[in-house]
């Protein structure tokens, strides 16, 4: 007897709470992100037959040139180097995402940027999960964000939340965090995927209903990646994280996704007792101001996003009282100081193996970039024999583990930010090309040949010894 084709029966469905991925059972990892423990229950899955009609549309299609564009022309933030980052400032209805550490500095520059709305003329909401309207209130005092246009509201419940919108009708939306905020309609404790998707949902729909720049914190996890569910960065317009040492007084705002402007831009913020201030030059925080020269001590150009930063490495090279030689870096990466340190002393006469070596950077600032190889070599080199190199010379190159120096990218707009710093000598690789008017430009082709060099300028003996 033939069966009977019904409906298939309900089967359970599961999702990862990491970024989303769902399957039909159970697994303990994850089949996208490759988690573990992280799949969970998410109800019964069923097969529907239903077909969606056609409806009523809002507004008819428009040919492309024929749409206004003016709705869509960036705010200045009034915070210069937010609206670098942004692309010229917040645009009506966009949706940001700013995630960072915990204390770097996150509802600090979004208080200054309601309040600088609020002053504009605008009206702004912030909305906190996180702490009272009084506690608020006292961060605005210490950092004079106070602004009569500027409104407080302490909520965790997303009803509540829409229901504040409702009232003040504000330009702008702060709500911070998005991981704190819940539905009483949705099921799930707040944070989870469920609700973080129904908050962010429902606020996108406020948003780009009634044209409201918003923007929501985010958490990170111990990785440094936004927590929630991977749908939510996609929901959202623009992607900030906002970066910073505890101990550093420097912080930067990165955008890793932007629909309205570049992502290759960053923004950098002096973190001080009274707030955030915006560095457009932000080189003086990593340079040691002094009168006369030290050994250990030199200069390199590095590239944040578009922007070149000059930033010192210092070392300091010590006989050592262990049986292995203690190395240790802040601000650089250990893995490269000791390639580094292994080419010195195999291609260049550096006898370094038995001392102590210690590296590091001024101002809290990290180099990722190979292209301070070369004054990592430098700083290294003069610490050994404690020669200083001369206040003015700056080193641009990546080094190679046969003791090539090789090029890399922006060298002009390296150099000229270092000339304009005052910077009057400059060891580059081959074909980097003239530097500013006024700059003495050496270009090298071995890491012997740079210390050579670097010696003549600063007129010392030598920078290195001969092989035993």
């Amino acid at each position: 007897m033939a069966r009977s084709s019904t409906s298939r029966a309900p089967r359970p469905a599961y999702r990862c709470g990491e970024c989303g991925w769902q399957t039909t059972k159970w697994v303990g990892r994850c089949g996208e992100c490759q988690a573990w423990g992280t799949v969970e229950e998410i109800g019964a899955g069923r097969a529907s037959s239903v077909v969606t009609a056609a409806r009523p549309v809002s507004q008819p299609a428009t040919p492309i040139d024929q749409v206004s564009v003016e709705a869509a022309r960036a705010e200045p933030t009034g915070i210069s180097e937010l609206d670098r980052v942004l692309g010229g400032g917040l645009v009506p209805g966009a949706v940001v995402l700013v995630a960072g550490e915990p204390g770097v500095g996150k509802s600090t520059l979004l208080l200054e940027a309601a309040a600088q709305r609020a002053r504009s003329g605008g009206k702004s909401l912030y909305l906190s999960g996180e702490e009272s309207a009084a506690q608020i209130r006292l961060r605005a005092e210490r950092i004079d964000a106070l602004a009569p246009r500027l409104f407080l509201a302490a909520e965790t419940d997303l009803g509540a939340v829409l229901s504040h919108i409702d009232d003040v009708r504000p330009d702008l939306i702060v709500l911070d965090s998005v991981q704190t905020v819940a539905s009483a309609e949705v099921d799930g404790a707040p944070g989870g995927v469920t609700q973080v998707r129904e908050v962010a949902g429902a606020l996108i729909r406020v948003a780009k209903e009634r044209n409201i720049a918003t923007l929501v914190v985010g958490h990170v996890t111990k990785d440094g990646s936004i927590a929630g569910p991977r749908a939510l960065e996609h929901l959202v317009d623009v992607v900030l994280h906002f970066e910073g040492e505890r101990h550093s007084r420097l912080r930067m705002v990165r955008a890793v996704k932007n629909r309205y402007g570049p992502t290759d831009e960053v923004g950098c913020f002096d973190f001080a007792d009274g707030g955030l201030e915006s560095l457009p030059d932000p080189s003086g925080l990593f340079l040691t101001r002094r009168g006369a020269p030290v050994s250990g001590s030199c200069v390199t150009a590095t590239v944040e996003g578009k922007r070149p930063l000059l930033a010192e490495v210092q070392a300091l090279v010590a006989a050592s009282s262990l049986a292995t030689p203690r190395r240790a870096t802040s601000g650089l990466d250990s893995s490269r100081l000791a390639m580094i340190l292994a080419v010195l002393e195999r291609r260049a006469g550096v006898s370094i193996g038995r001392q102590d070596v210690y590296a590091a950077t001024v101002g809290g600032v990290r180099l990722r970039e190979p292209a301070s190889d070369l004054a990592v070599a430098l700083a290294i080199a003069s610490a050994d024999v404690l020669q200083p190199l001369p206040v003015n010379l700056i080193a641009v190159g990546e080094v190679g583990l046969g003791g090539d120096i090789r090029r890399v990218t922006g060298i002009q707009r390296r150099l000229s930010e270092a000339f304009r710093l005052g910077f009057t000598y400059a060891l580059v690789p081959l074909d980097g090309g003239p530097g500013p008017e006024g700059m003495e430009v050496r270009q090298v082709a071995h890491i012997g040949a740079a210390l050579d060099a670097a010696a003549r300028l600063g007129k010392v003996v030598a920078l290195r010894r001969s092989p035993q």
